[in-house]
């Protein structure tokens, strides 16, 4: 069995559940299985022709479908399902703002959990190899979109406490903020490739820190810096909070 989470607006067509348990090895199985629970939610769901309404976006955890295989995108027991109407975020008005997506917290968590273990191993054994893999992982998680260690939190995903908390938000101020710390770190690399060994460390510990801070405080600098920066018109950055959030902090409601 594998779970379908429904946006606040179909849920009442699914007797007020917020998550449905259903059965298929597909993304369309799936779907097609709900429709059969809960007849009411098919209207909402797909058009006369039987096709997904172009307004319904579906999420495998926090992949959109639509990138992966479509409807046939594969499904194990351990995977969730998301659906997302296309409800614009923020309150920038901009045309090229992107809706709220699913972002799966627990990601994040473990993702800054790993920075903060292995540049702290890095700073004990006075590796800087550690820290420019490190630097390396989120800069390739930011280049491809997701966090660095999204791999191994895969592997994790479901077990013990490593539960998804998924979570309609913008995955780009977190996407700028890990390219944020890989930054820094590649100035800590640098910096003790000169003989500036008390400004590399100095660096690899503020990226600590804010990664700590994200962690243990809830609330990430670098996505409050992107924030900041829509505020002030700067190319690149669209997408404003969304509606009741702090910036820098987690969205008040789940997906």
């Amino acid at each position: 069995m594998s779970l379908v989470r429904l946006p606040t607006p179909l849920r009442p067509y699914a007797e007020g559940q917020r998550e449905v348990e259903v059965k298929g090895t597909t993304v369309a199985d799936a779907l097609g299985n709900l429709a059969q629970k809960y007849p009411g939610l098919s209207r909402h769901l797909y058009d006369e022709g039987g096709h997904l309404r172009p307004y319904v976006n579906v999420f495998l955890n926090e992949d959109d479908v639509r990138t992966l295989q479509g409807e046939a995108t594969p499904i194990a027991d351990e995977d969730r399902l998301v659906i997302v109407p296309s409800i614009a975020g923020g309150t920038s008005g901009r045309q090229d703002a992107q809706p709220l997506r699913p972002v799966d917290h627990a990601a994040l968590r473990v993702n800054q959990a790993l920075i903060i273990s292995l540049l702290g191993a890095a700073f004990i054994a006075a590796s800087t190899t550690l820290v420019a893999f490190v630097g390396l992982v989120m800069a390739i998680g930011t280049l491809f979109d997701h966090p660095g260690f999204l791999p191994l939190y895969r592997l994790l995903r479901g077990r013990g406490p490593f539960r998804p908390d998924v979570v309609r938000d913008n995955p780009e101020p977190h996407r700028f903020a890990q390219g944020l710390g890989a930054v820094v770190l590649i100035g800590s690399v640098m910096s003790a490739a000169t003989g500036l060994g008390t400004i590399s460390w100095a660096l690899v510990w503020i990226v600590i820190a804010l990664a700590a801070l994200n962690l243990f405080g809830g609330f990430c600098v670098g996505c409050a810096i992107y924030y900041w920066l829509n505020r002030l018109g700067a190319p690149g950055f669209q997408q404003s909070p969304p509606p009741g959030a702090i910036p820098g902090r987690r969205p008040p409601s789940a997906v």
